[in-house]
């Protein structure tokens, strides 16, 4: 039974789903005409508040933040200690079932410590275990990979509990959460928790029979050949000088070490962009090197980079708001604030999340939709700051196992479109649905 249901998620998947990038045209229009018919506001005026400064190009800043988390988090998984190291793990690989369970497992972990090079090393640790398993079905293998981006907004790299960590002003007040409230906090692990050690044999319960399995194409497993550098000229040598690569070390890592011994420990984006960019150097052991592997991981945020805008205008339409203050996504939210009371208000949060986070798949433009309504509401019930937040964070998550945005970057290195993943994906967002409407119930209760 269970397989019939996951054949027929893959199946109507394969049919209906469209390219990403016109998945998030689609999503304009639909929020376009939402926005008219729940605010009454002009086309005209909707029009405006799309393409200007506040809804298109409203997030550049962020945008910058979130490409370079990829990119330096690409270039790093690119290093060859790191593909030595997804090589060793993909040897646990033995089987089908293997396949599946260590792919998931790494890629969740991985996810959780950094999203960008979670996506990545899932997607080339993926590839590494196909090459030994030829027989597990590479679709989902590769889902498998994509399916630890589930719990990256709970992790050390979430951009909300980062955010609140260094403070947030929200409608005059500032909300300044530690971490050990929200990332740390032990419900948000043990949820983790429960999402690391069960999704990988619910990964697993999918596969395919042997006569439905899609097994990899070898042409798609093929390496480009390594670099060679020749070191004559003056610049050459400058370039894989190893001295300005150990000065440049020194001191990235110096002000690392700093920022620590100074703030505490507050993962804001900026540190954690530059602990992987360092890391990646050092890796790297070469700065020629390195500069080679963030032009190759540039390009891997090519998607992303067309469709950012898009999402961003759809953001500005859904905050659009009307004479009388009302955009379509504070109706969204105040539907399910008024229904809620101080156990549920979490829940369904998370759950109003999940809704919004399709037509606004950003972090921070998750928060700057949202927060301004569910933290002061949270702050009349009685409901701790963090909480709140995270809910936030969870249901920005979660839906992005069926919203084709984020997967694109492994996509493009597995050599898969969004429509071969998302049918086994609808599944996962079922499950951890489930896990985190409990998490969060549980949260209300016990602390």
């Amino acid at each position: 039974m269970f397989k019939k249901f996951t054949n027929g998620c893959v199946r109507v998947v394969n049919r209906w789903l469209p390219d990403a990038f016109l998945f998030a045209i689609i999503l304009t229009i639909v929020t376009f005409v939402g926005s008219m018919i729940g605010t009454k506001q002009s086309p005209i005026e909707l029009v405006n508040a799309w393409g200007n400064d506040k809804g298109m190009w409203g997030l550049l800043s962020f945008s910058m933040q979130m490409a370079l988390v990829l990119v330096l988090g690409s270039a790093m998984a690119s290093a060859k200690v790191c593909k030595k190291a997804l090589g060793s793990i993909a040897s646990l690989a033995k089987d089908k079932k293997s396949a599946i369970v260590v792919t998931t497992f790494v890629s969740t972990i991985c996810c959780w410590l950094n999203w960008g090079f979670g996506l990545i090393a899932g997607a080339l640790l993926a590839k590494e275990v196909a090459r030994r398993v030829r027989d597990v079905d590479y679709a989902l293998l590769i889902a498998s990979a994509y399916s630890g981006f589930v719990i990256w907004h709970a992790g050390i790299s979430g951009s909300i509990p980062l955010q609140i960590s260094t403070g947030s002003e929200i409608l005059g007040i500032v909300y300044q959460v530690p971490t050990s409230q929200t990332i740390f906090h032990p419900m948000n692990l043990l949820m983790v928790g429960v999402i690391l050690v069960l999704m990988p044999f619910v990964n697993y319960a999918m596969h395919p029979d042997v006569q439905h399995t899609v097994t990899v194409d070898p042409a798609r497993l093929v390496d480009e050949e390594e670099r060679t550098y020749t070191i004559s000229s003056p610049a050459e040598k400058l370039e894989h000088s190893k001295v300005l690569w150990i000065i440049t070390l020194v001191l990235g890592f110096a002000y690392i070490i700093y920022y620590f011994l100074t703030s505490g420990f507050n993962l804001g984006l900026n540190i954690v962009n530059m602990i992987f960019m360092f890391l990646g150097i050092l890796l790297h052991g070469d700065l020629r090197k390195y500069v080679d592997a963030i032009g190759d991981a540039a390009s891997g945020a090519a998607g992303i980079l067309l469709q950012f805008p898009f999402y961003a205008g759809i953001m500005g339409l859904m905050v659009a708001p009307n004479a009388d203050g009302v955009s379509l996504a504070s109706i969204i939210a105040d539907f399910f604030v008024s229904v809620s009371n101080e156990v549920t208000f979490p829940m369904l949060t998370f759950l109003s999340a999940g809704l919004i986070n399709f037509f606004v798949p950003s972090g921070g433009g998750q928060w700057a939709v949202q927060a301004p309504i569910v933290m002061p509401a949270s702050t009349t019930m009685g409901i701790e700051a963090g909480r709140a937040a995270m809910a936030i964070a969870w249901g920005d998550q979660w839906t992005n196992m069926i919203q084709p945005f984020w997967a694109l970057p492994a996509l493009g290195i597995a050599g898969l479109s969004a429509r071969n993943i998302m049918g086994y994906l609808v599944i996962v967002t079922i499950f951890t649905g489930i896990v985190a409407c409990l998490g969060f119930l549980g949260w209300a209760i016990f602390f």
